[in-house]
């Protein structure tokens, strides 16, 4: 083992230019901890001209990051740069197939390929690191495969998105609506221009799809991962949640079910004094349950250039120590493909808010699809609205399977008094 890690970094964005600040700043310590030297000697990016804040000077520059993969010099690769596929999953796949270890924040490309770069990763005996790829500067893909490895882990799931928690934050805290809220976060830097992954639930999913692989011992897979983002959640249900005394946040769940495995990502009403109802902001906050150790919260920075960069430094430390294991936690080959569990076959309670006509026998209407249903009301709230002629009916419905209330709503759409589609809202009750 040489005295220094030689280190090509592709991508000099945010996360970038704060991992090389990152090893300037505390090189010493991370050598005491990593046993050898850890030094950037190559670096990647689209722009060579521009000011990052941080010196290049003594580092080669490589117009194409691909290079890094083979170059003499780099003895493990960092991939900064994101997208599922491109030079992304081009640089990847390159190093791990040169043996070359990778550390990579990018979830995206992992839940898409994480399969192929595994077996990749395995069959040339090469590390594959990305701690950073979920929940930022939360080391829970380490807690997973390492402190947590003597558990079977019945569920995890959590906060994995800290854009939408600050927008259901701020809406909650203000009462403005979810498009007021988003523009301000796209001013602040908590989204992006095209906010569509972090409204939509879909980065959110992403990294679900990465935590079920190794808390579950399953290949990755996306398509397995039922999505529903917040872009429909209105004031007015904030407003009710409220009254009903519960708090609205966006998690990601996957919880074994018999033989099968559910993954799901959704809106969720959180009971006010449940812990997760408390993070707020841009934070998040990932809950594993496991049959020894019970219930295990961590909560942090789910993203930034410190805490991103942390992770990674995290995973560069293993690296450079020589403490590695497979990419999901046991050998590619060994990962189940075990079938995916639905998520209406799931139950609990729900959340249904309606507007219909303000006349005599509406509530005996739904109660009539409700009962038919097998369905029973736990509590209810009416009330006029000023113009008239309108109502708003919220309910709360006791413990039932999703299928049956999905049904339910259909039914319910078809009724003559409705005047607008129901709108349902899962309530978290793990």
């Amino acid at each position: 083992m040489s005295a220094t890690l030689r280190i090509g970094v592709a991508g000099l964005g945010t996360v970038g230019a704060s991992l090389l600040q990152l090893l300037d700043q505390h090189g010493t310590t991370i050598a005491a901890r990593a046993g050898r030297t850890l030094t950037v000697t190559a670096v990647s990016a689209r722009d060579r001209n521009r000011d990052r804040g941080i010196d290049l000077s003594g580092m080669t520059w490589v117009d194409d990051p691909c290079d890094l993969a083979t170059m003499d010099g780099v003895d493990v690769v960092v991939e900064l740069m994101g997208g599922a596929d491109g030079p992304a999953r081009e640089l990847v796949s390159r190093a791990l197939a040169n043996g070359r270890p990778v550390v990579t924040a990018n979830k995206a490309l992992l839940a898409e390929h994480g399969n192929e770069l595994a077996d990749l990763a395995d069959l040339h005996g090469a590390a594959l690191g990305f701690e950073a790829a979920v929940a930022g500067g939360i080391p829970i893909i380490k807690a997973l495969k390492e402190g947590l490895a003597g558990n079977d882990v019945q569920r995890v799931y959590g906060i994995l998105n800290g854009t939408c928690n600050f927008i259901l934050t701020e809406m909650r805290s203000t009462g403005r609506d979810f498009a007021d809220v988003l523009a301000e976060a796209q001013a602040l830097g908590y989204a992006e221009a095209d906010p569509t992954f972090d409204v939509e639930g879909i980065d959110a999913a992403h990294k679900l799809a990465l935590l079920s692989a190794i808390a579950f011992g399953r290949r990755v897979d996306f398509s397995r991962v039922t999505v529903e983002g917040i872009s429909g959640i209105s004031p007015v249900d904030i407003a009710y949640a409220d009254e009903f005394g519960f708090s609205l946040k966006l998690l990601g769940i996957a919880e074994r079910n018999g033989d099968s495995v559910t993954e799901r990502v959704h809106p969720f009403l959180v009971a006010i004094d449940d812990p997760i109802a408390k993070i707020d902001g841009v934070n998040n906050a990932v809950i594993v349950e496991g049959d020894f150790v019970g219930q295990v919260v961590l909560e942090g920075p789910g993203a930034g250039g410190g805490a991103t960069a942390s992770a990674v430094a995290g995973d560069l430390v293993d690296i450079a120590a020589g403490r590695t294991s497979p990419v999901f936690g046991i050998p590619a080959k060994d990962l189940s493909a075990e079938p995916a569990g639905r998520a209406s076959e799931t139950h609990g309670r729900f959340y249904i808010r309606l507007k219909v006509e303000d006349r005599p026998g509406v509530i005996a209407d739904l109660a009539a699809v409700l009962r038919d249903n097998a369905i029973s009301i736990e509590s209810l709230l009416q009330r006029g609205e000023p113009e008239g002629g309108t109502a708003p009916i919220v309910l709360i419905c006791h413990d039932a399977p999703e299928s049956r209330v999905l049904a339910a709503l259909k039914q319910i759409e078809g009724l003559d008094c409705i005047l607008q589609n129901p709108h349902m809202i899962r309530i978290k009750d793990l």
